[in-house]
C-alpha cells in the first residue's frame, strides 16, 4: 500500500508555517508538517495558517515540538497542542529532556488528557539528542502514560544511532505508531558523549532515501503497510542548494519518490 508522504517542518526550518504549507502543496506531498514555538506563535499566525491550509487544502500530519524539560512550563506544551487542534493536527510531536522518565510519563499523560477530543495523537521521540534514548526506553514510558493518544515515533536515524534494531522496531504494536519519519544517513555515526556531534549529525547532515547507509527498506517492511512518512530531512547540503522552500521541497519529494519506486 502507498504510504501518505509529508513535508516535514524540519526540511524547512528557515521558513515559517505558511510558507511550509504552500510548498508542500505546491510540489505534491499529502500533508505538512509545522513547527510551532509557543513562545513566537500568535493568533495571527493561527489565522494565516489555517487560511493557507483552506486555501490549499492540504493537511496537517504533525505539529513540533513539545520538549519536556526540567524548566519547561506544561502551559506552553498545551499551547502547542491547542495550536495543532486548530490548524486540524493529526498528531503532536514530544521529546523529552528530562532525566526523570517518571516525570516524562506524568507530563505525557497530562498532555494526552489536554489532546482529548482533539483527535490528536501524543508521539514520543526517543533518540540519543534526549534522555529516552532508544525504544526499549520510549516504549517503558508510554507504558507508564496508559491513555490511549499516547503514541510512538520511529525515526530512522534515530533507530539507527540509538543502537534500535529492525527487529525490535517491527515488534512494535502498529496501535502505537499513527506515523513515522523517514530519512536516510551516512555510516558514520557520532559519538555520543559529544553532544554537539549528535546534532550535528541529525540536523545537518542527513541524506536523501536510499542516498546514505541505513537499512531503510528493512525498515519500512518493519512498519505498518499504510503509515503515514513525515520526510524530516534536516540537510545543511540541501539548504544550501535549494534556497527556495518549493525547489527544496520538490527536491526531498521527487527523492523519496524515486526511492520508493525502486522497492516495487
Amino acid at each position: 500500500m502507498a504510504h501518505r508522504l509529508s513535508l516535514a517542518s524540519g526540511v524547512l526550518p528557515e521558513f515559517g508555517a505558511v510558507d511550509v504549507v504552500e510548498a508542500g502543496a505546491a510540489t505534491g506531498f499529502d500533508a505538512v508538517g509545522l513547527w510551532i514555538d509557543p513562545a513566537e506563535w500568535t493568533a495571527q499566525h493561527t489565522r494565516d495558517t489555517r487560511a493557507a491550509l483552506a486555501r490549499t487544502g492540504i493537511p496537517v500530519l504533525d505539529v513540533e515540538v513539545v520538549w519536556i524539560k526540567p524548566d519547561s512550563a506544561l502551559d506552553d506544551h498545551r499551547k502547542v497542542i491547542d495550536v495543532g487542534a486548530e490548524l486540524g493536527a493529526a498528531n503532536v510531536l514530544c521529546v523529552s529532556s528530562h532525566p526523570d522518565h517518571g516525570v516524562t510519563a506524568d507530563t505525557l499523560s497530562a498532555l494526552c488528557r489536554h489532546a482529548d477530543g482533539s483527535g490528536m495523537r501524543v508521539a514520543l521521540e526517543f533518540g540519543i539528542f534526549t534522555e529516552v534514548r532508544n525504544l526499549k526506553q520510549a516504549l517503558a514510558v508510554i507504558g507508564q502514560v496508559d491513555h490511549p493518544l499516547a503514541a510512538l515515533l520511529v525515526d530512522p536515524i534515530h533507530v539507527d544511532r540509538s543502537g534500535t534494531t529492525v527487529a525490535e522496531v517491527a515488534a512494535i504494536d502498529p496501535a502505537l505508531l499513527p506515523y513515522a519519519q523517514f530519512c536516510d544517513a551516512r555510516a558514520l555515526r557520532p559519538d555520543p558523549a559529544d553532544f554537539a556531534a549528535v546534532i550535528a549529525d541529525a540536523v545537518d547532515l542527513r541524506e536523501q532515501c536510499g542516498a546514505g547507509a541505513l537499512p531503510l527498506a528493512a525498515l519500512l517492511e518493519a512498519l505498518p503497510p499504510d503509515v503515514p512518512l513525515s520526510i524530516e530531512l534536516r540537510s545543511a547540503a540541501l539548504r544550501e542548494a535549494f534556497s527556495h522552500p518549493v525547489l527544496r521541497a520538490k527536491a526531498v519529494l521527487d527523492a523519496t519518490r524515486g526511492w520508493l519506486n525502486t522497492l516495487t
